[in-house]
């Protein structure tokens, strides 16, 4: 049975049972702050379990997009070695919200495994909790007399907490869950070995593929259980998984999901699978990792040094490094695998087919990055084990060559026993570990329990008609973290603030009580579909009605930026082509970005025809017509641009002005007029593909032109009131340089003066010529020098120095054998004599430079640099 066809039984299964089938969410969570990514099903469904929320349809089904590689369910070290475990996997679920419970989710279950899909019931074992004396919480019987009625008792096991009680986190919903598990080992390994025994044993060919979650609990923050007022059913089956049992095969990168995408890396690689236990494993981590990194930057989020990216660029890079390693890919090549990707799986998520130029190109440049990395670290590291004394590598030294260049530390290990060397893993990790620390401590929060004062109070959002109202709070918890010290979250039962979401700011304002007495909103975000304020303290009057007032001056800002971006959209898609799309935003009161795809840089006249347009619409006083809870398919209908990576539900918002109409549900102007004018103030790229525009409106523009008026009539007067100021900044740019060529000139040959002198007085340290001094010259003059000496002298040290204008530079040129047989390297040694000077610098192993706020510890590091070649 093909991929395609085993997952629409399963969703027309379901949708015979009165299922509302869903397409898949985002993978990147965007009003979550538990959670980076998308990492079980029930994740998109989350505010309806904690009673945020109702569905339209009480019973759901879908398949769901999943990334598992951060935080509690992290599988990323586990996937290529084994057979089943997966970055991205798919998730095929039903849900049940208050509707049916475990007699129907079990029944279901086993109807669709054996009758549907054909499995034999035999090869089947179930799991049910076996009750757990901490929460003083029983086995689940229920469960138990349920299976009986398919599976014989002795294929119905027994399961721990850890394995058979489902939680979706420290806090929240949880509640018993039955595991189906599968085996489907030969029937001379069943005959040695009973299956039974193999069930959560971590065996390749005993696995589970489904679990059955029966939620009728809520962790508090105390620990404890309470029961939910209503009783759901969640449940997750292992897509990949799945096809592997239907389509007889005994690893889920034998089925028709992996097997395109493995054959073309045979193709690209020159190499076979199933030929060499290490290359085996380095075909099955590319194959799995380009899925999660195409799915992930599909949906809108792309490779970058922090946060979710950090994560993205975790997994493309341990991909690439594997190629690396094991493949001998020395260029770009993953980039190469989206074509199949995106046939193979553009049907189910056409998201992939639609972005595919932009995720080759992503991914092509993060290769190309990664490769120069991996180049560099190859010359330290060879270096650094060329000054090992003994056998074994400092850890700290990995450390630095992980943490500075991001150099794999499996790489360092295997080149040091490919050398004969081993590496300090204990000091490594130790290091490491202090890294965690620091991190962990800047970023630990811990959240109370929600005091509740009103109790089923449903929230209203009137912030798009009202800047003030008078609201009771319905509930609030304290949250505490090292970066905002002591917060308080409030919730109202409606409100005029806008919540953080679709790239604008959360509102600010205050809550004032009756006695006068005021508490401040600091900011306002939205969680799992609640609103939520937070205040530095706690209101004196809890229980009495306050009014909240929203901060009108920076609302009004931050509605000019952000109908701005809306017009921005339309003005790029109309100058440079309907490819455009966006990728991302940031409205604030100040400024606002906006992130497109595109493929090179905007000309002049291209950035001018897009403030044009911009500023035409706002000349052209056009009005906000918004329309509200409308049918998602009505206005697309209409023209309105949804955009990927973004949750849309059944009914949506559309904003229009003029002839651009987006899903939006940010705050306006009511007018275009209002913006008053448009002004780009810088345009960039953020990655391959990708760029990105900076701009102001309003009174950022009036300051903006204030500032450049005073700083152009300071230049005149500069330029002695000079009537033409342009003409005259251009005669003295010309003198300029004329000046500067002859300075070039003077210094030139004053450095081939000083050359001479300091060839009598190099050094002979070792058979290393060596000198160290403190010159008369710029930068440039003592670079130019360094070369020149190293052109005419094999094997020279020579470290550099000169002051101006209170500042010291440190130049230091390390011959390339020197390098390499040494294992001296001139980028960490002007880092270490940096502190001398106060300051710091890099450079390559040949030559580097460092700088610095203190001349007078310029004589101090000339004397220490001889202690590298003593």
């Amino acid at each position: 049975m093909k991929s395609q066809e085993v997952r629409s039984k399963f969703l027309n299964f379901f949708k015979d049972k009165a299922h509302s089938i869903v397409p898949s969410a985002p993978m990147v969570l965007k009003d979550d702050p538990t959670l980076m990514f998308v990492n079980s099903g029930m994740a998109p469904f989350k505010e309806y379990f904690l009673g945020n929320g109702q569905p339209k349809n009480s019973r759901i089904a879908d398949t769901q997009k999943c990334l598992r590689v951060s935080g509690k369910h992290n599988d990323l070290e586990e996937v290529g070695y084994d057979t089943y475990h997966h970055t991205l996997f798919e998730m095929l679920g039903n849900w049940s919200f208050g509707d049916y419970f475990k007699k129907e989710a079990i029944a279901w279950a086993w109807e669709l495994l054996t009758e549907v899909y054909g499995i034999d019931k035999d090869i089947l074992y179930v799991t049910v909790f076996e009750g757990n004396e901490d929460d003083q919480l029983a086995m689940d019987s229920e469960a138990f007399e349920l299976w009986k009625q398919f599976v014989p008792e002795d294929r119905i096991l027994m399961g721990n907490k850890k394995d058979n009680f489902w939680e979706m986190g420290d806090q929240g919903p949880c509640g018993p869950c039955s595991e189906i598990h599968v085996d489907i080992r030969s029937a001379e390994e069943k005959a040695k070995v009973p299956g039974k025994d193999l069930v959560n044993k971590d065996h390749p060919q005993v696995v589970e593929i489904w679990n059955l979650v029966f939620m009728q609990y809520n962790r508090k923050a105390n620990g404890s259980l309470e029961v939910l007022p209503n009783k759901h059913i969640d449940t997750g089956m292992g897509f990949e998984r799945l096809c592997m049992v239907l389509q007889g095969v005994q690893s889920n990168y034998d089925t028709d999901v992996f097997t395109p995408i493995i054959r073309e890396i045979e193709t690209i690689a020159q190499s076979n699978y199933r030929k060499n236990e290490k290359v085996d494993v380095a075909i099955r981590v590319i194959a799995d990792h380009v899925r999660a990194v195409a799915f992930s930057i599909a949906d809108g989020q792309l490779p970058s040094n922090t946060g979710a990216g950090y994560v993205i660029r975790r997994i493309l890079r341990r991909a690439i490094r594997y190629g690396f390693t094991f493949l001998d890919q020395k260029q770009p090549f993953i980039y190469r695998l989206v074509d199949v990707l995106s046939e193979k799986m553009g049907t189910a998520f056409p998201e992939l087919k639609s972005q595919k130029h932009l995720i080759e190109n992503v991914i092509k440049e993060e290769e190309a990055s990664f490769l120069r990395t991996l180049d560099q670290g190859l010359i330290i590291l060879d270096g650094i084990v060329k000054s090992t004394k003994g056998t074994m590598v400092s850890g700290e030294k990995a450390f630095e060559l992980y943490d500075t260049y991001g150099f794999p530390i499996d790489l360092t290990a295997l080149i040091l026993h490919e050398k004969g060397l081993s590496l300090d893993e204990k000091g490594f990790n130790e290091e490491l570990q202090k890294q965690k620390n620091r991190s962990r401590a800047a970023s630990e929060m811990s959240t109370g329990d929600w005091t509740v004062l009103i109790d089923d109070a449903d929230q209203e959002f009137i912030g798009y008609d009202a800047l003030e109202a008078n609201v009771k709070i319905t509930r609030y918890r304290k949250v505490t973290s090292k970066k905002d010290g002591e917060m308080y979250q409030l919730v109202f039962n409606l409100t005029p603030f806008y919540p953080e979401g679709g790239g604008q700011v959360g509102d600010k304002g205050y809550l004032e009580d009756v006695h006068g007495d005021v508490v401040y909103i600091v900011d306002t975000k939205k969680e799992n579909n609640v609103i939520i304020h937070f205040a530095k303290s706690l209101p004196e009057h809890l229980t009495e009605s306050h009014k909240a007032v929203v901060d009108a001056k920076q609302r009004y800002r931050t509605e000019c930026n952000h109908t701005a971006t809306h017009l921005l959209h339309q003005a790029l898609r109309e100058v440079l082509g309907d490819h455009v799309e966006q990728k991302g935003s940031a409205v604030h009161s100040k400024y606002l970005r906006f992130d497109f795809s595109h493929f090179s840089k905007l000309t002049v006249e291209e950035l001018r025809d897009v403030e044009n347009f911009v500023n035409a619409r706002i000349d052209g006083k056009l009005p906000l017509i918004e329309k509200r809870n409308i049918p998602m398919d009505e206005a697309l209908n209409e023209g309105a641009m949804a955009l990927f990576g973004e949750k849309y539900g059944d009914t949506v918002r559309a904003v229009r002005f003029g002839k651009s109409i987006e899903l939006c549900g940010g705050t306006h102007v009511k007018n275009t007029a209002d913006i008053w004018h448009f002004k780009i103030v810088s345009e960039g790229a953020v990655a391959a593909g990708i760029r990105r525009i900076e701009a102001i409106t309003n009174d950022a523009v009036k300051d903006f032109y204030v500032e450049n008026n005073r700083q152009f009539f300071e230049m005149k007067d500069l330029l002695n009131n000079s009537k033409e100021p342009v003409k005259a900044l251009q005669s003295l740019q010309e003198e300029n340089a004329n000046l500067k060529k002859q300075i070039e000139s003077l210094l030139k040959d004053k450095a081939k003066n000083i050359k001479g002198d300091l060839k009598a007085e190099l050094q002979d340290i070792n058979g290393i010529k060596f000198l160290a001094k403190e010159l008369d010259l710029d930068a440039s003059g003592i670079k130019d020098l360094c070369f020149e000496l190293g052109s005419q002298f094999d094997n020279l040290f020579l470290l550099f120095a000169a002051s101006s204008d209170g500042k010291a530079l440190l130049s230091c040129y390390i011959s390339k054998e020197l390098v390499e047989s040494k294992g001296l390297n001139a980028g960490q040694i002007v880092r270490d004599l940096g502190k001398y000077i106060q300051g710091g610098g890099g450079g390559q192993a040949f030559f580097a430079t460092a700088g610095g706020k203190n001349p007078d510890g310029i004589q101090e590091a000339l004397d220490k640099v001889k202690d590298y070649i003593a």
